[in-house]
């Protein structure tokens, strides 16, 4: 009688366990959505800008897109074993959130501390690509990108192109200008009248400015993402211990 009248009393709790474990696992296969949208963002629409930054192709958003669809995958199964109430199952579903744990942890960490080797590939790699601009390659490209949004001009300024292979025949190039109708080759050619028709500023201040305002909070929203793992574990143990305990399987 004391056994079943325990189990009576457990049932609520599982039953409270169980709803919010569905609710965060949930929450956890968009967090995968998520990522394989970015990853597939970034593989389509970020990718020339990546070479700006790390001077050739990145991993970067094959990542991102492996371990979003893996969170889909392993988020559907996490739904699966909260409904079925199989303790190995929601034990497999601990394992794998303790390594999501991990790997966004490591990334997080990795990111914080190497910002400055960051932005001095990214000083290299932009140099070399105003150096060696021609207006037709993917680089050169990304370039013209970069500077049209962030209405910049060169590497630290303007003076960077005059010594770019491009600046004998072209000039300082028209993603540069300020205003299109006042921008012609003729001025962008001469060193004395191209700075009164392109942005002031370099480009390289912009985008390592930007880095440095926005990686704390770049920072705590990977380390949010992590720690929110924790949760699940908790959840996903709580729920496993309770079924084995009372010997309770849902159905």
């Amino acid at each position: 009688w004391i056994m079943s009248h325990r189990r009576l009393e457990t049932r609520p709790m599982i039953v409270c366990v169980k709803t919010l474990l569905l609710f965060y696992t949930f929450i956890f296969w968009v967090t995968g959505v998520v990522l394989l949208c970015v990853g597939l963002w970034w593989r389509f629409v970020l990718g020339p800008y990546m070479l700006l930054i790390s001077g050739g192709p990145s991993d970067g958003p094959y990542v991102l897109m492996g371990t979003g669809a893996a969170i889909m995958v392993f988020g559907l199964f996490g739904c699966f074993a909260t409904c079925r109430g199989r303790s190995w199952m929601l034990k497999l579903y601990v394992a794998f959130l303790s390594l999501v744990f991990m790997t966004e942890l490591i990334a997080g960490i990795s990111g914080f501390v190497f910002r400055h080797e960051i932005k001095g590939t990214f000083l290299t790699s932009y140099s070399d690509a105003v150096r060696r601009y021609d207006g037709r390659s993917d680089v050169s490209l990304a370039v013209d990108g970069v500077q049209r949004r962030l209405h910049c001009c060169g590497v630290y300024n303007y003076t960077s192109w005059f010594s770019s292979v491009y600046f004998p025949l072209g000039g300082v190039p028209v993603s540069c200008c300020v205003s299109l109708s006042d921008c012609r080759g003729d001025d962008l050619r001469n060193t004395t009248m191209a700075p009164h028709k392109v942005y002031k500023q370099g480009c390289y201040q912009l985008v390592t400015s930007f880095l440095e305002i926005n990686m704390g909070v770049i920072a705590g929203v990977t380390f949010g993402i992590a720690f929110s793992q924790v949760v699940g574990m908790s959840l996903a143990c709580c729920l496993s211990r309770f079924i084995n305990n009372n010997q309770y399987e849902m159905v």
